[in-house]
């Protein structure tokens, strides 16, 4: 147990010092996450030390348990490739354009309609792919209208890692947490429905408070123009998106697993735009973007804390920490503790140690359990820059455009939010389950 616990505390300790001082490493045209290889590095000591055997990991990378996080793994890229399609074929960029053309002279209804832009693509889509679009987007906007960007950038980061709670597609740690105890689509969104909306109306009005002052200026109006590329593209990518949802939500009742309905919803829109790219003579640019985007570097950061965990597991900690825990106050102590460990270990990797913990604890609790772990893991994203990848990709976009943005200043922001929002929802979490 020993030798285990100190091999996942070292790899933890890496992963942390290497998203502050070294997320990437260029080698030639290539370029590494490093906190990728001390994962890696943590999964063949565990194997290399006896803490588990090959055996093992084959084992139960190959087993039929909603857990198996290749499983897991391929219903969160299919559905990212999904969203990331919208995107390369620019329809986000539009939105977002339409969006701050209705804003007129007012900076406070600029930043109602985009945090409520930010928060409904959330829901269905990712985000991260949200985050990404529209951060380079209001850094432009805010440049050439000669505003303040922080209020809108803040808000927009908040309400993505807020509303993403709200569909269990919505982030990979809520997909893992709930796969752990089988939740199903329809029950995940029936439980946290209500947390998401606290969450999202505390942290909007938390927001309007800390930015009050900054937001009474008017602004002139800017013409903001975007085009979709291809609306062929952009209608069978919606079409696609809204009926792989919509399948996920009913598939439950006929035993249709999520990550085999995101996989064929993936492959049908390659084959679409394939045969739609050969019969106009174009190039499927879309496609070739979306499959460069794509988070792959998630598939052996993932299977390597799996390997870690399972480790842990297998020399008894899992059952520790489980007991640890206790069967009282389960929302609370579950919520709480994922969110600060989400913030010294990234969410990713706290959520693959937090769900066989969940799984462990007693039926009684286990549901809140898993619940007021995936709130903790969403909202612990916007307190500190390593609480999750949108944040790590969000400061380093913020460089590439020149918008100043310190390690410090997150913090103080991400404090000021993340307690009231964290304590809504949580509250409304155990007031409804």
């Amino acid at each position: 147990m020993a030798l285990s616990l100190i091999i996942g505390g070292l790899t933890c300790v890496g992963i942390i010092l290497s998203v502050l001082f070294m997320p990437q490493i260029k080698i030639k045209r290539y370029t590494l996450s490093t906190y990728c290889l001390c994962a890696l590095a943590g999964a063949a000591c565990m194997i290399l030390f006896g803490c588990v055997s090959p055996y093992g990991v084959l084992q139960s990378l190959s087993s039929q348990s909603e857990i198996n996080p290749i499983k897991i793994l391929v219903l969160f890229i299919c559905m990212t490739l999904l969203s990331v399609f919208l995107d390369e074929a620019g329809f986000f960029e539009w939105l977002a354009s339409v969006t701050l053309s209705h804003a007129g002279h007012s900076q406070k209804k600029l930043f109602t309609l985009l945090f409520v832009t930010v928060s409904v693509l959330t829901v269905f889509t990712s985000n991260d792919i949200v985050i990404l679009t529209f951060t380079p987007f209001i850094c432009r906007f805010a440049a050439h209208a000669g505003v303040d960007p922080i209020p809108y950038l803040v808000s927009e980061f908040v309400a993505a890692n807020t509303w993403s709670m709200a569909l269990i597609i919505g982030n990979p740690t809520n997909i893992y947490v709930a796969s752990s105890v089988g939740m199903d689509f329809l029950g995940y969104f029936k439980v946290m429905a209500l947390p998401a909306a606290a969450a999202g109306i505390t942290a909007y009005a938390v927001l309007r408070l800390i930015f009050r002052k900054r937001l009474a200026a008017p602004i002139e109006p800017r013409e903001v123009k975007a085009t979709i590329n291809d609306k062929f593209s952009v209608v069978t990518g919606g079409i696609i998106l809204a009926s792989c949802t919509l399948v996920m939500a009913v598939g439950s009742y006929f035993g249709l697993e999520m990550w085999l309905v995101a996989l064929v919803s993936a492959a049908l829109l390659y084959a679409v735009s394939l045969v739609y790219a050969l019969v106009r003579h174009r190039r499927p640019a879309e496609l070739i973007g979306c499959t460069r985007r794509a988070p792959f570097v998630l598939v052996p950061f993932v299977l390597s804390m799996f390997i870690i965990v399972l480790a842990l597991k297998e020399n008894g900690v899992i059952s520790l920490a489980a007991d640890a825990f206790g069967s009282d106050h389960t929302v609370l102590k579950y919520g709480v503790a994922s969110f600060f460990i989400s913030d010294i270990t990234n969410n990713i990797p706290m959520s693959v140690l937090f769900a066989p913990i969940v799984n462990s604890a007693q039926p009684a609790v286990r549901l809140g359990a898993a619940y007021g772990t995936v709130i903790g893991s969403n909202i612990g994203a916007f307190l500190t820059p390593v609480g999750a990848l949108a944040g790590i990709m969000w400061m380093s976009l913020l460089k590439q455009y020149n918008v100043r943005f310190t390690f410090a200043r997150f913090v103080e922001y991400g404090a000021a939010t993340s307690v009231p929002v964290l304590s809504a929802a949580l509250l409304t979490l155990t007031a409804t389950i």
